[in-house]
């Protein structure tokens, strides 16, 4: 009988010890140990989730922010897992037609995840993958100013193409306001 009970006492003392480190999402890159869990422990991210407005240069743009917990992160260094903000959006023009919508998207086509968050400054930074051939990639950082509005500001990297690097069926415009300190309001 006692060994069982040294065994059932090492197995549940090796599951224990295998499991995933839990850190604050603030934590450096540097210092995430493979397998991590940045977790949001104190709940910032909660307080960007929801529905925003704004308008620019006539365009109507909806942002549909949500949490997503234990996302996957995956580099050449290492792989880990975080609490992140998702972003979907619609723009549709001055006349109300739709002119991009990532709703229902479930590729990496336009798809915007928070990468880190500045609880000192207020602000989630988020990684865009861009439209098709990922033209506009980039970064975008929401600062929150009230708890019903948010401060946008988007730096594409990369806003041209070849038609040897991109078919030219492919629509490769880019519908996200290219500015910076554009306030969404929280519907």
């Amino acid at each position: 009988m006692n060994l069982i009970k040294f065994l059932t006492l090492a197995l549940i003392t090796s599951l224990v010890s295998c499991q995933a480190q839990t850190l604050p999402l603030n934590t450096s890159f540097f210092d995430i140990p493979n397998g991590a869990y940045l977790k949001d422990i104190n709940n910032e991210l909660n307080s960007y989730i929801g529905i925003y407005k704004a308008s620019f240069n006539g365009k109507e743009i909806t942002l549909y922010i949500t949490k997503q917990e234990h996302k996957l992160e995956e580099s050449s260094q290492k792989n880990y897992y975080m609490d992140v903000l998702v972003i979907k959006y619609i723009v549709k023009n001055p006349s109300g037609v739709i002119l991009q919508d990532t709703q229902n998207n479930n590729l990496n086509i336009a798809a915007l995840y928070s990468i880190d968050i500045d609880s000192i400054e207020n602000t989630v930074n988020f990684a865009y993958t861009g439209t098709n051939c990922n033209i506009g990639f980039g970064g975008i950082k929401l600062k929150k100013i009230s708890p019903t509005q948010v401060s946008w500001e988007y730096r594409p990297n990369d806003i041209v193409t070849t038609a040897a690097k991109c078919p030219p069926n492919l629509d490769t415009t880019i519908y996200l306001p290219e500015t910076k300190d554009l306030i969404f309001t929280k519907q």
